[in-house]
């Protein structure tokens, strides 16, 4: 037991402590970008011109039908082979990482976003067209509101799993956790040891994360609401 405290604390953990860096610069971006994604195109799934709504469609078919791994091959390693509009667009691992994450995120939380929108009955539409506010006015300042409240849960549930997913930059040279747990346990040969520890980074984010979206959960729950329905 002295022996592994000594590693961990002298090999492991300073190698994994630069991994989380790198992880969090990763997480955070991919997570908001995913969300705005997924605001944007689920409401315009809703609410847009047919032939937008079809483009959308098949972006999200693709992007939920398609493994994540193979997705992020595509941005690192095909891309740049592919000649768009005269020019070759080459990407760094992480930015490669990052589009990667948040398309095949902002395609999933559509889905919550759209679910939420679609369970808003259509007599708070009439009631505001009613009032006078425009469509646009209408879907920003009283639907939308509503249906994030009704797609949180499982919002918040898709950035947790972008967390874990996100050990999967390692495949495209991403030094994360999981890449340098990789690295020193190739160079090291305790993969146990190792791993272990990196597991409990990972447990460590994911509960923080999960601390933080029942906490804003509970901000964002109307008084006299539990779940979305009323006691």
């Amino acid at each position: 037991m002295d022996g592994f405290l000594a590693f961990a604390s002298g090999r492991i953990i300073p190698a994994l402590n630069a991994g989380l860096w790198t992880s969090i610069l990763l997480i955070i971006p991919s997570a908001l970008l995913g969300v705005a994604i997924g605001v944007s195109v689920g409401t315009l799934r809703v609410y847009g011109p047919k032939s937008l709504v079809r483009v959308l469609d098949w972006y999200v078919a693709l992007f939920r039908g398609t493994p994540l791994v193979v997705q992020l091959y595509f941005w690192y390693f095909a891309l740049p082979y592919m000649e768009i509009a005269g020019m070759r667009l080459i990407l760094s691992p992480m930015w490669a990482a990052i589009i990667g994450f948040a398309l095949c995120s902002g395609a999933y939380q559509s889905e919550y976003i759209r679910g939420g929108l679609l369970s808003i009955k259509r007599g708070q539409l009439r009631a505001a067209q009613a009032l006078g506010l425009t469509g646009f006015q209408t879907v920003t300042a009283v639907v939308l509101p509503q249906a994030f409240r009704r797609a949180l849960p499982g919002c918040g549930n898709e950035i947790i799993y972008l967390i874990k997913y996100s050990s999967l930059a390692s495949i495209i040279t991403v030094s994360d956790l999981t890449g340098m747990g990789r690295s020193l346990a190739k160079s090291t040969f305790r993969n146990t040891e190792v791993f272990v520890v990196v597991g409990l980074y990972y447990l460590a984010l994911v509960t923080i994360a999960t601390l933080v979206q029942r906490a804003v959960e509970r901000r964002l729950t109307l008084p006299g609401f539990e779940g979305g329905e009323k006691r």
